[in-house]
Parts: structure tokens; sequence; C-alpha cells
């Protein structure tokens, strides 16, 4: 399954953005801390660039992140010219207060009170972009909600006496390259559910978890997880937790209801503190996408 999503109101979305980014002077980025890369727009990349604005990159959903990986990630960022990239939990607002200081760092030129420190908030649906809006104003402004694609325009509110910040709505690009992005980014809830089959968004996260944190699987489900696939894992917390077909013969495993259990628990923290993606991961699979396997077809796991 190939996973793609760009509802229609996001092209407008771009093209205000693109003018109002004429107008800022640090472009605030929100991403998953738990796919850095996965959840960072190209869009957002390409518009900062071309206007040379400089980038504070809050990784958001720290609290869910495996921090040794966040770390990895902040150190990689920071390596590159004009990005800032500090962890965050946008739900902390001792934490999210951070942020306009840290804007400033970015725009020293802005420091002389005669004009206000401008501030744009980009990224994908989902990220927490709304609720650092309003820990920010320490007042609900912005409508959040544990769906993609809530905020619909932008919204530009004075924060202070000389600083202004413009919320936008979530951008997705038109065509995810990488199917494992896809699927990190159904499994974190970035994409719409209309635009993704459950079950096998489950299976994907499984044999990440496989990979990666088989001791998390053991210790939420109780289950061995000694030569399972992601397949398995899933009929494994099927059983455990007693996800029948509901007028089947033979009580049938309903593989949608423990896959949304798997992807629920993944994006509450039940399971722990989990990343999908590290940078030595990222380098990996950018390599096995550029150099398909010997039967030509590319990688789209993401293998570390």
């Amino acid at each position: 399954m190939t996973i793609q999503w760009f509802p229609g109101h996001m092209t407008s979305a771009r093209r205000k953005a693109a003018e109002t980014m004429a107008l800022t002077d640090v472009v605030i980025e929100v991403c998953d801390a738990r796919l850095p890369e996965a959840s960072s727009n190209p869009m957002i990349r390409e518009l900062r660039l071309h206007r040379q604005r400089p980038c504070l990159k809050l990784l958001n959903k720290a609290d869910l992140a495996d921090p040794a990986v966040t770390q990895a990630w902040i150190d990689y960022y920071n390596s590159q010219p004009g990005v800032k990239a500090v962890a965050i939990s946008s739900k902390n607002p001792g934490e999210a207060a951070r942020v306009p200081g840290l804007c400033k760092l970015l725009a020293p030129h802005r420091n002389d009170g005669i004009k206000p420190l401008r501030m744009l908030i980009m990224g994908i649906p989902n990220v927490g972009k709304s609720t650092l809006m309003n820990a920010l104003l320490k007042r609900r402004v912005a409508a959040v909600g544990d769906e993609p694609a809530v905020t619909k325009s932008q919204m530009c509110i004075d924060l202070g006496p000389a600083m202004t910040i413009t919320d936008t709505p979530g951008l997705m690009w038109p065509k995810i390259r990488h199917d494992s992005d896809g699927f990190m980014l159904a499994a974190s809830h970035a994409i719409g559910r209309n635009a993704v089959i459950d079950s096998e968004v489950g299976i994907f996260l499984a044999a990440l978890l496989l990979q990666r944190y088989p001791a998390l699987l053991t210790e939420r489900y109780g289950i061995a997880t000694d030569g399972m696939d992601g397949v398995g894992v899933v009929e494994a917390v099927a059983k455990k937790r007693g996800c029948i077909v509901k007028g089947r013969r033979g009580g049938d495993l309903d593989l949608e209801k423990a896959a949304m259990i798997l992807l629920t628990d993944y994006r509450s923290g039940k399971l722990g503190r989990i990343s999908l993606e590290s940078p030595e991961s990222r380098a990996a699979m950018l390599a096995a996408a550029d150099h398909p396997d010997a039967a030509g077809t590319p990688a789209t796991a993401d293998p570390d």
C-alpha cells in the first residue's frame, strides 16, 4: 500500500504560507520528535531557503520519543546552517515559553525595538502547532484535536509589545516519496484515516518495533516476540485482547481492531518512549532507496 494524502485546502494554504514567509523573520518548524525527518515537509525547507529565513526546529512530543535518539537528531540539525533545534513538549507551558527567546537569538536584527519580531509556525498536520500557539499565549486561541488538519486557516496574534506570531494550517506535500515515511506518518496519526488501512499500518509499526523495541511489546502485551514478524505481533495482540470478528464461525481474529490497539498505545505513549527513525536509520533507508535490491524493488522499510 502506498500512502498519499493531500486535502484540497492545502494548496491554498501553501500559497498563503509562501506570502506570509516573505514578511517573517523566523520560521518555527514543528516536527514530531519520534520521526523528525519523515514529519518534516520538504516544501517548508524550500520556502524558507528561498527567502533565506532562519529556522527554529522544534522536535515536539519529545516526552513520547526515545531521549537518546532525540539527542542524536538535535545534534544532526544543529550542525546545519541557519537552524537551531530543541526538543520540547508543547503541552508543557514552561518548555513552550522558551520559544520566543530562541527566535530572538536567530533574528538579532529585531532586537533594536524598532520593528516587532515576526514568527511563523509551520509543520505537517497533528504535530502540535496549535497546542504550541495556545501555550505561548496562555489561552485557547487555536482549535486543538487529536485528528490531522484541524486548523484550516492562518491566525496572526501579537505576542507581547514587540513580537507577532502566525499559526498556519498543517501542510503535507503532494507526493510522499518513500513508502516508509507514509507508514510512519500514518502510525503517528499525521495522515487522515480515510487514506490508510489501519491493519497494514499496524503491521508496519509492529515490524519496526520488533527491530528496535521488542522488550516494550513483551512488557505491554505479555507476548514472546522471538521468531515473530509484524503480522504475528498483531495476531498475538488480537489473541491477548480478545479481538474476534463478530458473527464469524471459528472466531476469526479481528486484525483491524488489534492494529488499532497497537497504534493507540504507541500514539499515547502507553507502549513507552519510542522513536521510529534515527539519523543512522534515515541514512540507511535513503541509501537503500537509491540502490534497489537485486529484484529491482526499492526498499520501503526503515532498517537500523
